[in-house]
């Protein structure tokens, strides 16, 4: 039988002011879930209904916890790089009185990203949380939807995290990069 050598077919990266024009003249569609990683467009998982409450609970948790101390970021992309460009759920962003108008944050502005995982834990532990590591995010929460837990990600470093730690019961968080502040999250499941 015949050994057929696998072929070495062009890729293309895709940067994210690429990705951008795109949107802009219709390749791809202003309202598709998509994020850059890699330099790949990825589709982004369906939200279901208890997803979509965690980020709406978060959201109204962080927006109480931090007032102005921090300017809360609801499923918008952070620039990572050229060719990362996630969208997590929720981030905590160095406030800035333009809100971010004139440039995507990036993630050296973000002291906290939280993603919300329903279908994708593996996909955020495995890919995104070194991501955000290597790209000055200050710390990752990954809520674990299904196992009503939360994954909190500290000490960021090249390729991962120094401290990772697996909570199975929620109580108050201490907000990083704001001393003092802290959110309540005994209620979010």
């Amino acid at each position: 039988m015949e050994v057929l050598e696998e072929p070495q077919l062009a890729r293309h990266r895709v940067t994210a002011d690429n990705l951008l024009r795109m949107t802009e003249i219709g390749v791809v569609a202003h309202d598709a879930r998509v994020e850059l990683i890699e330099g790949e467009v990825i589709d982004m998982a369906a939200m279901g209904t208890k997803h979509r409450a965690v980020v709406m609970r978060l959201s109204r948790l962080l927006e109480r916890a931090v007032v102005d101390a921090a300017q809360v970021s609801v499923q918008l992309p952070i620039r990572l790089s050229d060719y990362n460009e996630p969208e997590p759920d929720l981030a905590l962003l160095k406030p800035r009185p333009d809100f971010y108008e004139s440039a995507i944050p990036s993630g050296y502005d973000s002291l906290l990203v939280i993603e919300v995982s329903d279908t994708t834990l593996a996909y955020d532990v495995r890919i995104k949380a070194p991501l955000y590591a290597s790209h000055g995010v200050g710390e990752l929460w990954i809520v674990d939807v299904k196992a009503r837990t939360l994954r909190c990600f500290r000490q960021p470093q090249p390729g991962g995290w120094a401290d990772v730690v697996l909570l199975q019961s929620l109580g108050t968080m201490p907000l990083p990069g704001l001393p003092g502040l802290s959110v309540d999250l005994s209620s979010l499941f």
